[in-house]
């Protein structure tokens, strides 16, 4: 028998495409045989692993997931005996919910049950029958989201501590918020024009928030100002400072003095 071709990563385009939709760096991918608790069958997909997210796709070129599990709840990833086809099976519980998955060998299977522990649980697993260069890889991804979570954290304080105009509630953040940094915001709008124009952010030292803006004049161009928290109000920087109650209000206000032209940023559901 011919051994079977190692999965290879989709192609660049497709790649790039699903970085967008899903805005989470991907550490591991590769097909799966995925069982619902609720089915009885298994399906196969191409899965990626994204941050603490798998997606699914039912091909290995399709840009946008058909379906998505998240992991942040995980509570167990147990290990059920090979079957007589030498597949690799174990089920990812989570409080409410189990997923089955099925890898076709036990060293593949191994190894995706090892990354998604590295990723939940924030620790390589002590399991000794993984390969140095799989451990290597799974020490780098351990590393990548570490920094994640600290941006995550990071940008989570610096938005529950806006107050309300009241002072007695926390602000519910605009859709249109994403935790990116100055040149993430630019390539999320330069790359796609048909969500919107108008970007929320955090600012660059952490204690401000930015509006990123791109405007199609004589060739597109993008913006960028500065918002100040100033007790229970946001002071938008520009040439004339305008003030107003909640950061909602401050993307009103862009909206509003541009007649529409500029529109909140909104990523693929």
């Amino acid at each position: 028998e011919q051994p079977e071709e190692a999965p290879q990563p989709a192609p660049r385009r497709v790649s790039q495409e699903r970085q967008r939709n899903t805005g989470l760096p991907l550490y591991f991918q590769g097909y799966l045989s995925v069982r619902h608790s609720k089915f009885q069958e298994f399906r196969e997909y191409w899965t990626e692993l994204r941050g603490t997210m798998l997606f699914f796709y039912d091909d290995k070129k399709a840009p946008t997931y058909s379906q998505k599990f998240n992991l942040s709840a995980l509570t167990s990833a147990t290990s059920v005996c090979p079957d007589e086809k030498g597949s690799s099976q174990f089920i990812l519980m989570q409080p409410n919910e189990e997923l089955e998955l099925k890898a076709n060998d036990c060293e593949y299977g191994k190894e995706w049950k090892g990354f998604i522990l590295t990723v939940t649980k924030l620790s390589v697993p002590p399991d000794e029958s993984l390969l140095p260069g799989q451990l290597t890889r799974m020490h780098e991804v351990l590393e990548k989201e570490k920094k994640r979570r600290i941006t995550l954290d990071n940008c989570s304080s610096s938005s529950s501590s806006s107050k309300s105009p009241l002072g007695s509630t926390l602000t519910t953040m605009p859709a249109c918020f994403y935790c990116v940094s100055r040149q993430e915001a630019t390539e999320l709008l330069r790359k796609n024009p048909a969500r919107g124009n108008l970007l929320l952010r955090p600012g660059s030292d952490s204690r401000s928030y930015a509006v990123t803006v791109r405007q199609e004049l004589d060739a597109p161009h993008l913006k960028h100002f500065k918002v100040m928290s100033k007790g229970t109000n946001y002071v938008i920087e520009l040439e004339r400072q305008v003030t107003v109650p909640s950061l909602q209000d401050v993307v009103n206000y862009f909206v509003t003095q541009t007649r529409g032209k500029l529109k909140p940023f909104v990523t693929h559901t």
